[in-house]
């Protein structure tokens, strides 16, 4: 007779195996889209653009990896960069077999798209109208893959040094596919919901920053706490890599979010401009707050705080003016310095602060979106309260909150049924030898 675990891992993986071949998500147009009255034309400088925006948000990932893994302990090093590696080669090939299509085919019921361009069928290198009529539609998919492959990357930071790296893996897959796309459809796809509301959202806030976020506060919640924390040292062993990856980081999101424009005029030129601005007020801000709270200028916090501002000018970023976005670089250093204290008072070990950063950076910029909006910058945009259109903070709160609860029962899905099949966490003897060599066999450093 079967055993009963074993059936439910081959139940599970037959029924998520076939949801994913025909009825899931969609990943999205991060950006607002030509005027219908614009011709679909490929403009050499347009499209230029939107590759080079693709490679720095590619090397956001990567970027990521050294991020989180100078933040963590020696013994963990490897396996915590690899995370980002490896969901760079897995999610690329997912979308390329049905994540793209999933995303930006036919839609159904404003909640997920077809799977018409499936294998990339009929996604060639003629414009498509609908998304972006002045480049090669494979170089749009490209644009959009690099988000599709960091949101899942971001949430290795909440269950570092202590997850399977087999129940990663496929955590990973079924994430992008049943949480990812799904979000991005509603808020960036023709057709979905949250779109059609009016929600904006210009390069991820909702989409990539609340998900991931939300999604790694139930990881770290349903995974527990590392085996001594509070009781031993767990501080970062290599500060100055952590400060490396959110420079790259910072350098790479200029393609995320000024990318976002589609195009090299502009808009863009906004968008770079206030991308950078709250970046550098975020830094300050966190650096500052430290410095009065600890008595010391704590250098991870500056990389930190960088983080942070970009986070939240991510939704806002095509929309709003520079002094907006020194406000909205305040605001999120502000905010998530403090709820990097809220963690520690309530006690749950989201070990890199992916919640704090991601989930309430992100959560604060797409509502300062509905704040300082204005059509000034973006006409296809809309404006927000402070330029007379209070209904704007209203339908933001909406995809705020949509997203939130999306991915966290999702994802605690997703979780409990790899948790009761194949484990989540490695077991006490790994964890203490770390992961580098329990899960990979090898070391990231040798002594």
């Amino acid at each position: 007779m079967i055993h009963f675990k074993t059936w439910l891992k081959r139940a599970v993986v037959g029924v998520t195996a076939g949801a994913a071949a025909l009825a899931l998500p969609a990943i999205a147009w991060a950006q607002t889209a030509t005027p219908d009255s614009a011709p679909a034309k490929i403009d050499s400088g347009d499209t230029a653009w939107v590759l080079a925006s693709g490679a720095l948000v590619m090397l956001m990932t990567p970027a990521l990896g050294f991020f989180y893994g100078g933040l963590v302990r020696k013994k963990n090093v490897l396996s915590t960069i690899f995370y980002s590696f490896l969901i760079l080669a897995l999610i690329s090939v997912q979308w390329v077999l049905f994540g793209y299509s999933l995303a930006f085919g036919p839609d159904h019921w404003g909640f997920i798209g077809g799977l018409d361009w499936a294998g990339l069928n009929g996604v060639g290198l003629d414009p498509n109208p609908d998304y972006a009529p002045t480049i090669p539609h494979q170089a749009y998919m490209l644009f959009q893959m690099m988000f599709a492959v960091i949101t899942p990357a971001l949430i290795t930071g909440a269950f570092a040094e202590r997850k399977r790296f087999k129940a990663f893996v496929i955590f990973s897959l079924l994430w992008a596919t049943l949480v990812y796309d799904p979000i991005a459809h509603w808020v960036w796809g023709a057709g979905g919901w949250l779109h059609s509301l009016g929600a904006l959202d210009f390069a991820g806030g909702t989409v990539v920053h609340i998900s991931s976020g939300v999604a790694a506060l139930v990881a770290a919640l349903m995974l527990g706490k590392r085996l001594g924390l509070g009781d031993e040292p767990m501080e970062p062993h290599d500060a100055t890599m952590t400060i490396l990856g959110a420079g790259l980081l910072w350098f790479g999101w200029f393609g995320f979010n000024a990318g976002s424009a589609l195009a090299s005029g502009g808009l863009a030129t906004s968008a770079f401009v206030v991308t950078n601005t709250a970046a550098a007020m975020g830094a300050l801000t966190w650096m500052t707050l430290s410095w009065m709270h600890e008595k010391q200028p704590s250098a991870i916090g500056g990389a930190a705080g960088a983080v942070a501002g970009l986070v939240a000018i991510t939704p806002a970023s095509g929309y709003v003016n520079p002094l907006a976005s020194i406000l909205i670089g305040f605001g999120a250093g502000a905010v998530c310095y403090g709820a990097v204290q809220l963690k520690n008072k309530l006690g749950f070990d989201d070990a890199l602060d992916v919640w704090a950063v991601h989930g309430i950076g992100g959560t604060f910029g797409a509502l300062a979106t509905g704040l300082f909006a204005t059509v000034l910058v973006n006409q296809a945009g809309g404006n927000g309260l402070f330029y007379g259109n209070p209904g704007q903070l209203g339908v933001q709160l909406i995809a705020v909150l949509a997203s939130w609860a999306y991915s966290g029962v999702m994802t605690f899905v997703l979780l409990k049924l790899i948790d009761v099949t194949i484990g989540l966490r490695v077991p006490e003897h790994e964890e203490l030898a770390g992961l580098d060599v329990t899960q990979h066999g090898e070391l990231a450093y040798q002594v």
